[in-house]
């Protein structure tokens, strides 16, 4: 089945000057712009445009914004000048809520004792309590980071089945906790497709001082997120499958020590070489953590080359003056997806550079402020292969 990453390379070859690896074509992509049905510029978070005040609402399983009208039943929704051949939607029940999801909800897909909730919204197990208003504030901000994750994942075929409602074993849910006086601390992590997040990660200036005394050089709510996921996604693509013996000798054995290793790093740091060999400092402490990093790695990657060719962003005249990688640095050069991923990741670079010198044009920290070392190349070209296999 052609890829999301072979619709992206194809994109970038017709928006780039410069020319990269041959493109595949592929399924259609999310798109990252949106227009209401005045021809104004809208935007994912929206629910309503700015300009006519137009109704807006998400169509996941289409990927994207559309303008709305009364439907025919009281509280339906159709597409803006669609007419009666338009299918009929209502908007998610977390609509009203502090979560303010603007996604719809097919009406064909309700059944009659349905919660009226989103694809996105059935992953939640727990959220915070709604009486406090700073929990009401702290869980818009996770929910909108969620939902960015969500559509992502739907959009690259990835399985997203609620654990409560749809799939107990295999499923996914989130649990968003926020600590109380006297009780020990709520620690992010993933346990048997169960997520939680301390959702005083949405608080920018607590997570600041968290990045800082952890000397991370990124630390954002989305990042949590698709870090998270990935471990989720190990459990389900990777262990007891074909993928778990390359994984292995790519990553290393998961088996080894996972408490020790935390300790080990949390109290000697990384080792020396880190930077030729992970994507990040935390990955490597141990297999898992390196899966997980380099997983939220490729969709920080998808997603942001989505946007940029969305918002019709060119990089071909740019000069940056780096050594793309070659057949030589994928995981599998023989493989059908590899010339597709070197395209991918050659664009990726040379994105990042434009977007890094913006940021420092405004006074701000890099963009993107991470080096890939060949070897993480080759374990993001594994994800991708691993993506690939998953599509549903």
């Amino acid at each position: 089945m052609d890829s999301l990453i072979g619709k992206l390379t194809t994109r970038l070859h017709e928006h780039w000057s410069e020319p990269i690896a041959s493109p595949a074509q592929s399924t259609p992509i999310v798109m990252r712009s949106y227009r209401c049905q005045c021809g104004r510029p809208v935007f994912f978070p929206n629910s309503q445009c700015l300009a006519c005040e137009t109704p807006l609402g998400y169509e996941v399983h289409k990927g994207h914004m559309i303008p709305l009208e009364p439907g025919r039943e009281t509280g339906t929704w159709r597409r803006f000048g669609g007419g009666g051949k338009s299918p009929a939607y209502r908007r998610c029940s977390n609509f009203e809520s502090a979560a303010g999801c603007n996604w719809l909800v097919p009406v064909a897909s309700l059944m009659p004792d349905d919660d009226g909730l989103c694809v996105a919204c059935k992953l939640n197990r727990t959220i915070p309590d709604q009486d406090d208003e700073r929990n009401r504030e702290l869980w818009g901000k996770i929910e909108l980071a969620k939902r960015r994750l969500v559509s992502s994942l739907i959009a690259l075929g990835l399985p997203v089945l609620s654990k409560e409602s749809a799939d107990p074993e295999h499923g996914l849910c989130f649990d968003f906790l926020r600590v109380k006086a006297g009780e020990p601390p709520i620690m992010t992590g993933h346990l048997r497709g169960v997520i939680t997040l301390n959702i005083e990660e949405a608080d920018d200036t607590i997570r600041e001082q968290i990045r800082a005394s952890l000397r991370e050089p990124y630390r954002t709510l989305l990042g949590h997120f698709r870090h998270e996921v990935g471990h989720y996604y190990w459990d389900r693509l990777l262990w007891n499958t074909r993928w778990l013996a390359p994984f292995r000798a790519l990553f290393g054995d998961e088996r080894m020590d996972y408490p020790g290793a935390l300790k080990k790093h949390y109290e000697h740091g990384p080792p020396e070489d880190w930077q030729k060999r992970f994507v990040s400092s935390y990955a490597s402490t141990h297999p898992w953590e390196d899966w997980a990093e380099s997983w939220a790695h490729y969709l920080h990657m998808v997603d942001t080359l989505d946007t940029s060719l969305s918002f019709g962003l060119d990089a071909g005249n740019v000069e940056l003056g780096y050594e793309p990688y070659t057949l030589d640095d994928v995981w599998w050069p023989q493989a059908q997806n590899a010339e597709e991923f070197l395209g991918f990741i050659n664009s990726w670079i040379r994105i990042t550079g434009v977007m890094n010198e913006l940021a420092r044009s405004m006074g701000q920290p890099d963009f993107y402020p991470f080096a890939l070392p060949r070897a993480a190349v080759s374990k993001l070209h594994f994800i991708h292969s691993v993506v690939q296999d998953a599509r549903v």
